[in-house]
C-alpha cells in the first residue's frame, strides 16, 4: 500500500474569472464559501499567487507546461488575444505537460472542462497526457450567441469526450454538475492507484447559469451563486477523499486562471484592477492547498509564487523529477519547501515579469516591489498591495534595478509591442487547414449552423 507521500493522488481545481476577494477567506462578504474557508483552514493558503498571464489561453498554456506564455509561442491566440475555436495554433506537440510527466510515473490522468489551448485535434488534452477528457474545448460564451458572432463566426458550443463532440450546446445550468459526477467517478475508479486530476471550470466566466437551487440562495446574483457552487462541489470532493480512505495521499489545489472581470458581483479587492490588465487584479489569484498530514493545517504562505510552478514541483512530489526536460528553458521553480510551509522558506524568484495582452512587458516584480514599465510607477506591494501611491521619486536605484531586469527579460522572451523577438521563444503548434469541431451524423438543423 502506498503511503501518503509515495505517488501522491493530485486534485488540481481551476476556475475560470475567479477573482482574488472572491472567496471567504480571502475576504469575500459577498459570497459564501464555507468548504474553500474550511480547506484553507487544514491546509494552505498563498497570498502571493500568479498565474503567468491575466488572460485564460495563455495562463493555462503557462500552468501546463511551466512556462511563461511567450516561451511555448502562446501569448496570443491566431486572430484575438486568446484561442478561437478553429484557431491553426494551439499547444506543440514538443512542449512537455504536467500530465505526460505524471502520466510515465504511473498515473491515471484525466482532465474535465475548459482546456482552451487549442481545438484542433493535435492539440486536444489526450494528445498532451491526460489519458480521458470531458468538457469544453474553449469558453462557454464562445457560441452563435455571443455579441462578436458575427466577427468571428462561433459555431455551437461543442462538448467533448475524449477527441469526439458528444452534444452541442449543452444546458450550461447542468453542466457543471455533470463535472462533479464524472469528477467522483474518476476519483472512485482509481483509489487504489496514483491520479492526477485537472478539473477546469466553466465558472465563473460570462455567460451566467448557475443551478436554480444555487441561484435562489445566493445574496450575489448569478455570480455569487456560481462561486457557492463552485464551493460545494469542491466539498463534495473532499468528501469522496475522506470516505474512501485517501484523503492523506491526496493533493489538491485550488486556483483561478486570472483575475475577476470588472462589475459589481465580482472581487480582486483589495488588490487594484481586473481581468486583461497588469494591475495585481489581473494576475495575482487564490491558492489553497491541503493535504492532510503533509502540508500543516493553517497556514498562510506571504512568498511570491506561479502557476508555472506546478510542473517542476508536482514532479519532484511524484518522484518524476527526471521527466521534467533538461533541454530547454523551464520558468516555474520547485516550491515544496513553499507548500510544505518548512520554516523560513523563501521564493525562489529574483523577479517576475506581468506581459499585457498587447503582448508588451508591462511590469516586473523583485520582492516587495513592482515597476510598471510605460509609466514608471513604483509600487511597494509589501505595504501597499492596492498600488495606491508611486514611490519611484524616492526609490530611483530601485526603479533602476528593476528595468534592468525588465531589460534581461526583453532578450530572452522579447516584446511583442517592440517587436523583440526573444533569443529564447518557441514557436506554438500549427495545424494545415484547421476546423471546427462538430458533431457526427448532425441533422440538417444543426449542421447549418456550421455553414
Amino acid at each position: 500500500m502506498r503511503g501518503p507521500t509515495d505517488r501522491p493522488n493530485i486534485i488540481l481545481i481551476n476556475c475560470d474569472d475567479l477573482g482574488y476577494g472572491d472567496v471567504g477567506c480571502y475576504g469575500s462578504k459577498l459570497n459564501k464559501t464555507p468548504r474553500l474557508d474550511r480547506m484553507a483552514a487544514e491546509g494552505v493558503r498563498f497570498t502571493d499567487f500568479y498565474m503567468a498571464s491575466s488572460v485564460c489561453s495563455p495562463s493555462r498554456a503557462a500552468m501546463m507546461t511551466g512556462c511563461y506564455p511567450r516561451r511555448v509561442g502562446l501569448d496570443w491566440g491566431e486572430k484575438f488575444l486568446v484561442l478561437l475555436p478553429g484557431d491553426a495554433i494551439g499547444l506543440s506537440g514538443e512542449e512537455v505537460t504536467i500530465p505526460e510527466i505524471l502520466k510515465a510515473r504511473g498515473y491515471a490522468t484525466h482532465m474535465i472542462g475548459k482546456w482552451h489551448i487549442g481545438d484542433q485535434a493535435e492539440f486536444l488534452p489526450t494528445r498532451h497526457g491526460f489519458d480521458s477528457y470531458f468538457g469544453l474545448p474553449y469558453s462557454n460564451d464562445m457560441y452563435p450567441r455571443h455579441p462578436a458572432n458575427e466577427r468571428f463566426k462561433f459555431p455551437p458550443l461543442p462538448l467533448m469526450k475524449q477527441e469526439k463532440v458528444i452534444e452541442v450546446e449543452p444546458v450550461q445550468e447542468e453542466l457543471t454538475g455533470r463535472y462533479l459526477a464524472d469528477a467522483l467517478r474518476f476519483i472512485r475508479d482509481n483509489r487504489d492507484r496514483p491520479f492526477f486530476l485537472y478539473l477546469a471550470h466553466m465558472y465563473v466566466h460570462w455567460p451566467y447559469h448557475p443551478p436554480a437551487e444555487f441561484k435562489a440562495r445566493s445574496t450575489n446574483g448569478v455570480y455569487g451563486a456560481e462561486v457557492e457552487h463552485i464551493d460545494y462541489c469542491t466539498g463534495a470532493m473532499l468528501d469522496a477523499l475522506a470516505e474512501l480512505g485517501i484523503d492523506q495521499n491526496t493533493l489538491v489545489m485550488f486556483t483561478s486562471d486570472n483575475g475577476g472581470v470588472g462589475h459589481q458581483w465580482a472581487s480582486n479587492a483589495p488588490l487594484r484592477g481586473t481581468k486583461g490588465t497588469t494591475w495585481e487584479g489581473g494576475l495575482r489569484v487564490p491558492l489553497i492547498a491541503r493535504w492532510p498530514g503533509t502540508i500543516p493545517a493553517g497556514q498562510t504562505c506571504t512568498e511570491l509564487a506561479t502557476a508555472m510552478d506546478f510542473l517542476p514541483t508536482l514532479a519532484h512530489l511524484a518522484g518524476a523529477g527526471d521527466g521534467i526536460p533538461t533541454d530547454r528553458i523551464i520558468d516555474g521553480r520547485d516550491v515544496r519547501p513553499l507548500l510544505m510551509c518548512e520554516p523560513g522558506a523563501r521564493s525562489p524568484y529574483e523577479a517576475f515579469f506581468y506581459y499585457a495582452v498587447d503582448k508588451s512587458l508591462a511590469a516586473v516584480r523583485a520582492g516587495r516591489w513592482k515597476l510598471h514599465l510605460e509609466s514608471g510607477e513604483l509600487y511597494d506591494l509589501q505595504a501597499d498591495v492596492g498600488e495606491t501611491t508611486n514611490v519611484a521619486d524616492d526609490n530611483a536605484e530601485v526603479a533602476a534595478r528593476l528595468t534592468a531586469l525588465a531589460d534581461a527579460c526583453r532578450e530572452d522572451l522579447g516584446d511583442g509591442k517592440l517587436n523583440i523577438p526573444g533569443r529564447n521563444c518557441r514557436p506554438p503548434g500549427r495545424v494545415e487547414n484547421p476546423v471546427h469541431l462538430r458533431l457526427s451524423g448532425d441533422d440538417p438543423l444543426t449542421q447549418a449552423a456550421y455553414d
